[in-house]
C-alpha cells in the first residue's frame, strides 16, 4: 500500500519509504533511455551586407573548430542553393504530386476561409517564388479546390504550405 502524503508525520517517514520494485525499474529504464540528440544551434550570416545567407551551426564547437567551419562555409558559399532559382537542375519529374480523383465521384469545392491580410501576402509571395522557379504549375482540376493551410517554419521565416483535407 502506498502511503498518503498527508498521513506522513515527519520527514523521516518520507525518507524511509521506498518505491515498489516495478516502479523503480521503470524509472531506471526511463533514465537510461537514449533520447534523440538535439544540439543547440546559432545562426551565422555567410552573405555580404546586401544579401543574407544564414546557416545554423552547433554551439558545442570549440572556437578553433567554429572558425575553421565558418572559413570552409565562406569558401564554398557559392555551392549552396539560397533560393529556388539557384536549383535549376532540380528535376520536377522526381516528385510530382497529383490528386487522383475517382471519375464517378463529384468534386467538392470548399468554402474559402478568411485569413489575415499579412498571411495572404506571405502566401502570395511564397507561391510566386515557387511558381517562378518552376516548382508549381496550374492545377488541371477546375472544379476541385482546397484551402491553403499555412504551417509556420520553426525558424519563424516563412512557412510551409499544406493542403487541407476535406
Amino acid at each position: 500500500m502506498i502511503p498518503n502524503i498527508d498521513e506522513l508525520k515527519n520527514e523521516e517517514e518520507v525518507d524511509d519509504y521506498s518505491l515498489p520494485p516495478d516502479l523503480s525499474r521503470m524509472l531506471e529504464q526511463e533514465e537510461n533511455e537514449i533520447l534523440p540528440h538535439q544540439e543547440l544551434t546559432e545562426m551565422i550570416n555567410l552573405g555580404n551586407g546586401e544579401e543574407k545567407r544564414e546557416v545554423k551551426i552547433g554551439t558545442s564547437l570549440s572556437s578553433d573548430e567554429r572558425q575553421k567551419l565558418e572559413e570552409l562555409l565562406r569558401e564554398y558559399v557559392d555551392v549552396f542553393a539560397w533560393s529556388y532559382q539557384d536549383m535549376p537542375g532540380l528535376n520536377t519529374d522526381m516528385v510530382v504530386h497529383k490528386l487522383p480523383l475517382e471519375p464517378d465521384c463529384k468534386p467538392i469545392k470548399q468554402k474559402l476561409r478568411r485569413m489575415k491580410p499579412e498571411m495572404l501576402l506571405k502566401i502570395k509571395e511564397e507561391v510566386k517564388r515557387q511558381f517562378d522557379a518552376g516548382f508549381l504549375e496550374v492545377a488541371k482540376y477546375p472544379e476541385w479546390v482546397a484551402n491553403i493551410v499555412p504551417v509556420p517554419k520553426k525558424d519563424g521565416k516563412g512557412f510551409e504550405q499544406s493542403e487541407s483535407e476535406g
